[in-house]
């Protein structure tokens, strides 16, 4: 449809509704001569005359009351969609599901969300935490959260936090039972804390890098966890060495309840991405999460 129609079947609906030009020009915010060329541009092009003039009133005819009818709700539908969408700018509304583990939920998410839900009451956000590489299309996620590196090409990825370094830990007691370890490939003789990848079902092999060198060791242990939390708990009562993010045992390391080693071996990551897939239709309130979450140095 022509720009110029859609002005011109308002026009008509105004007139044909007020049954006056003055009142239906003042409506509008038109003059009553532009509105009246409008009617008579309108009636030429079609070649039919849908308005019967006197100098007391206006009415339509047939051709003018059969499009009214036709027109003038499907114009109204359009208008209340428009005002529908309005409405929902000033307060977007709808429904997430987000899954992520337990360290970018507690470390990244939720300080975000937390603080943006006050402002959108309509918004609301559900988290499933979860340390496997879930597929998010599958499991009627509308989103995941990954580190940078593993997050697959052909969905769009949006970096939530800054880059992070692990940290491997023990308690002042279990290395007063145990050598230091001077190497990665040390940890095979200790009593290491696993955790477990739920949904890829295997025990997560400890990541380290060193002036570009890359070492994966697959450690063994008495315990083994699903989160790194209870890792953690583990490590301060002497079970183990953990393999946790460097933030959560910051304080621990610094009054001396724990011990870190192999700091040296122990590069960042690239941080936290939330990721969908392109094929999504963005909603506004959607927009609207994401951009809270993203991350700005």
């Amino acid at each position: 449809m022509r720009r110029e129609t859609l002005s011109d079947l308002t026009a008509f609906i105004a007139v044909a509704r007020e049954k006056s030009f003055t009142r239906a020009a003042s409506s509008l915010g038109v003059s009553q001569s532009a509105l009246s060329h409008t009617i008579k541009a309108m009636e030429q092009r079609l070649g039919l005359r849908l308005l019967t003039r006197t100098t007391r009133s206006v009415s339509t005819t047939e051709a003018g009351e059969r499009l009214l009818r036709v027109a003038a709700p499907r114009l109204d539908e359009v208008q209340a969609e428009i005002d529908a969408i309005n409405t929902s700018l000033g307060n977007p509304t709808g429904s997430f599901r987000v899954t992520a583990a337990e360290h970018a939920t507690t470390s990244v998410l939720l300080p975000k969300i937390r603080a943006l839900l006050p402002d959108y009451p309509g918004i609301k956000a559900e988290i499933s935490i979860d340390y496997g590489l879930r597929d998010i299309v599958s499991d009627g996620f509308d989103a995941g959260v990954r580190l940078g590196e593993q997050v697959a090409q052909d969905m769009i990825a949006v970096r939530i936090g800054p880059d992070f370094g692990m940290a491997v830990v023990g308690s002042p007691d279990y290395f007063a039972t145990h050598p230091t370890p001077e190497r990665p490939q040390d940890l095979t003789r200790h009593n290491c804390i696993n955790l477990r990848l739920t949904t890829a079902g295997g025990l997560y092999a400890w990541e380290f890098e060193k002036k570009g060198r890359e070492l994966r060791v697959s450690v063994e242990g008495q315990l083994t966890f699903n989160s790194s939390a209870p890792m953690k708990l583990a490590a301060l009562a002497g079970a183990g060495l953990a393999y946790v993010p460097e933030d959560m045992v910051r304080d621990e390391v610094a009054d001396g309840r724990l011990v870190r080693v192999l700091k040296d071996w122990c590069e960042p990551f690239s941080g936290y991405h939330l990721y969908y897939p392109q094929s999504r239709q963005t909603s506004r309130a959607f927009s609207i999460l994401v951009d809270a979450l993203r991350h700005r140095s």
